[in-house]
This record gives structure tokens, sequence and C-alpha cells, in this order.
């Protein structure tokens, strides 16, 4: 979300040397609730600021904390917010943000949820004001997070041409190019002179930031793009359409925002604009937007691997709630450790006949799991940045098969020595060793195929790491060791 203005060096040394004189008398005394052996002078600044606040709350210091939050920037405002404890300390630090554009920009840098908890109690005239400061795109994205109900009663009260144009950024569906971009670019005519397109630019005050000139055709339709360094130093009377590069990168509006993230990052860009299916030029997204949309996705996917859902990060979600929403994934766990169980339920006879088999059970069903981990998740981190292309899914599975019979040929190499060593057989080293071998190989190509073909069948990859992986790998492993086990069993005896 875009954000302006930060603290300056004076205020940061005024903050991080002396804390008395800007907070309270005697905020630099380690807070009763915090470990004393921890010094004031040695936290930073975010901490200091976030203790200091909660502790001027607690004491009804309102002016000071008046004074300390507005030397902060908007978005470090924000963070402090979120990490406040009560809903009550939460909304009373934004009620003392006394500019409305500020609070609009401190909105934009909350989650989902604190943007709920914040303008819950907030009238709509309040609300549509808050809007106004903002650039469309950040107001529709607070809008669509508000119940519906509130959104379409905030609306009208905004000016018509603002309430418009962000209606139709809501319009399009969440998680597209059309849902994250900004209406407010730089665009001119492209028979347009280099002269006047500077002229233009100095009176351009709409425009959110400006990296780039987007020329069009009479049709509105992108015709290519102009830096401003090209626009600098080319003769005062050379038209756009003279010097523009037409083979120009860009996103249509239905296009996914992860997509948009790869486009941006492969081509190191600082903005791409976004057209509809006729090509006409409809907006831009910028390069701060698509961090955010980076950032989100990391985040999901490394939940969705870790068996977690997105509401579950949030630490204000109810215990209750966050129970309900790691059980789902626990439950497979649950079935996948009670079909290992059956499985040794029946190869009991086998167990019962050479006790020693048990010893590297859980040898072999943790090392299957981890190296199946370690598999899906490089496959599909790589899928995510663009660095694996389900084009490369042969060349991928190779790489991977070969990794895992190196690593197999190693670690089954040192279960040999140590069923022989430990248990006085040779032959149960061999099985240890070669079912801990044929575990790997298993274990790496399904590892890096499952993620592969999920995308090909556009199901997200992150899905098939965590727990799927591992239980699906604990089980492969077991039931290999116990098959090699039976069959060797005379051996054994």
């Amino acid at each position: 979300m875009t954000t302006t203005g930060c603290c300056s060096n004076s205020d940061i040394k005024l903050l991080m040397m002396e804390p008395a004189k800007v907070i309270s008398p005697d905020v630099s005394e380690p807070p009763k609730d915090e470990p004393t052996s921890t010094s004031t002078y040695t936290r930073s600044k975010f901490d200091l600021v976030r203790l200091s606040v909660r502790r001027l709350l607690k004491r009804g210091a309102i002016s000071n904390v008046m004074n300390l939050i507005a030397r902060l920037h908007p978005a470090d405002l924000a963070r402090v917010i979120m990490h406040l404890d009560t809903p009550q300390d939460r909304r009373t630090v934004f009620e003392l943000i006394e500019d409305v554009a500020e609070q609009g920009q401190v909105v934009s840098e909350l989650s989902n949820e604190m943007i709920l908890e914040i303008l819950e109690d907030r009238n709509a005239d309040d609300l549509a004001w808050m809007l106004r400061t903002v650039p469309a795109d950040d107001a529709a994205y607070i809008l669509g997070v508000l119940p519906e109900e509130t959104a379409q009663n905030i609306l009208p009260l905004m000016k018509a041409e603002d309430s418009q144009e962000v209606a139709n950024l809501m319009a399009y569906p969440k998680g597209t190019a059309g849902s994250i971009m900004t209406t407010e670019f730089f665009s001119l005519p492209e028979e347009t002179s280099a002269r006047e397109a500077i002229q233009l630019l100095q009176q351009a005050t709409k425009a959110e930031t400006v990296f780039y000139i987007y020329p069009t055709d009479r049709d509105g339709r992108l015709t290519g793009v102009v830096s401003l360094r090209e626009l600098l130093v080319v003769a005062p009377t050379a038209p756009l359409n003279s010097i523009l590069a037409r083979e120009v990168i860009s996103v249509t509006v239905d296009t996914d925002q992860k997509e948009v993230a790869h486009q941006v990052a492969n081509y190191n860009l600082l903005a791409i604009p976004v057209v509809d299916g006729d090509h006409r030029l409809v907006g831009i997204i910028t390069v701060d937007d698509v961090v955010d949309v980076i950032r989100d996705e990391d985040t999901k996917d490394m939940l969705k691997m870790a068996g977690a859902a997105e509401e579950d990060a949030q630490m204000h979600t109810s215990s209750l709630q966050a129970a309900g929403l790691r059980f789902p994934w626990l439950f497979t766990n649950l079935v996948g450790s009670l079909v290992s169980g059956f499985i040794l339920w029946w190869f009991r006879f086998t167990i019962q006949e050479v006790v020693a088999i048990v010893t590297f059970i859980p040898v072999i069903a943790a090392m299957g799991g981890n190296l199946g981990l370690q598999s899906s998740t490089l496959i599909i981190r790589g899928l995510a940045t663009g660095r694996v292309e389900p084009s490369d899914v042969w060349k991928v599975v190779f790489r991977e098969l070969r990794i895992g019979s190196l690593l197999g040929l190693v670690c089954g190499t040192l279960l040999f020595f140590a069923g022989w060593l430990w248990q006085g057989s040779g032959y149960l080293g061999l099985v240890v060793g070669g079912a801990l071998l044929l575990t790997f190989v298993i274990s790496a190509s399904l590892a890096t195929v499952t993620p592969l073909l999920l995308k090909k069948f556009h199901v997200d990859p992150a899905v098939a790491a965590g727990p799927f992986i591992t239980t699906a790998m604990d089980i492969t492993g077991v039931s290999i060791y116990l098959g090699f086990s039976t069959a060797m069993l005379e051996f054994l005896q």
C-alpha cells in the first residue's frame, strides 16, 4: 500500500537516546511486566515505542501518547497498533491520530482483522471522508474488507468520480491484477511531443507514482512505454511514438496477482501496465503493491506447507477458532498414523520373529518424510518464484532422483553398519540400508512429481508439502522396510 513521509533522523535519535524527555519522566525504567534484565536502551525503536505507548495508556497519559505517535511513520504506527494488547487500546491510539489523511494511510497498512476492529464503531460519513484521502486502490482494498452493507453505505457519500472509480476496482475478483491496480496513472496520446509531455508531467498531481509514460492511440489502446530518462534526452519536438518501446510488458485485468509479481520481478519493472480485453490501458500496478502481493502469497504458501490456515496466523484469533483451523490437517496426519499402525499390525508376525526390526522403524519413517519434505519445499518454492516451470518436469524429477539416490547410498551405508554393529546381524544391516535407499528414491520422486502435477491441474502446489508429504512418506517407508524384512525373514532369524 502507498505510504509517504518518515520521521527524521533527529526524531529517531531523540526517541532512542533520550526517551525520558520525549515520552515520560520514567519511561527508561523497565516495565513491570517485562524482564528487568533487558535494558530499554538496547531495545529496538519499535519495542521502545510499543512498550511506552502501552504503559502510557495504562496511566491515562493521553497527551504523551499523542506526542509520541505524531512522530511515527504511518507504517510504524500501524505496526504499533497491531501489537497492542486490547481492542480498546488499539482503537484509542487510532482515534488519537489527528490528521485524517494519516488515518487512511495507517488503515491501509493494517491486516484485515485489524481494519474490521478499528473501523467497526465509526460512522459512514467519517469513513467516507477518510477514504477520500487515500488512493483508489487502497480505498477499494479497505472497503473490500468491510461488510458489504457498510461498503455500499459509504460509496454514495464519496465524491461521484471517486466512488465510481473505487466501485470499478471492487468489481474485479480478488487476487487479480484488476483488484490491485491503481487507475491514477500518467498516459498521453502517442503524438504528444517530448516538450509537451514534460510540461504535462510537471502539472500532474493526481498520478500516484510516475515511473513511466504510457502512450496510447486514439482508442485508448496501449502502444508502448517511455521511460523518464528517454524523455529527457531526446529533442523537445520528438513525438512519443518515435521514442517509445513497443515491446511493452503488460498484464490483463484478470491476470493472477502471483503472475503479476513474477512479471515485475523477471523484468525488473517499477510499474506494469494493466489492459482490458481490447488492449485499452485501464491502470498500472506499482512495485510497492507487488511487494505486498509477494509477502502475502509467501505467507499463504508457508502456512499451507505447515498445514495451517491463513486466519490462524493472526495472533488475535481465538484459541477455539485456531484449533478448528488446524484440526483438518492434524486429522489427515492422524489417519495416516493409523494406516502406519495397521501396517505394523499386518507385519506383526515378522516383528515377533525378529524383534530387532523395531529398532529402525522410527529411523526409516523419519528419514523418508524429511527427504520428501525437503524435495517438495524446493519444488514448491521454485514454482512460486518462476525458477521451475511445469515444462521442466522430467529434468527436475531426474535431478531429485539423483540427489535421493546419492543421499540414500550414504545414509543406507551408515544404517547398514549401524544394524550390523548394534544388532550383530549383517543381514539386518542390509535390509535396513536397502529399505532406506529405496525409500529415499521413492520419496524424492513423489515429492517432486506431486507439486508439478498439482500445478498442471491448477491446484495450489503448497498443499502437497507439510503434513501430506511427511505422512505419505512415513507410510511408504514403513511398508518398504517391513516388506523387505518379511522377504528376508529366514536370513534374519
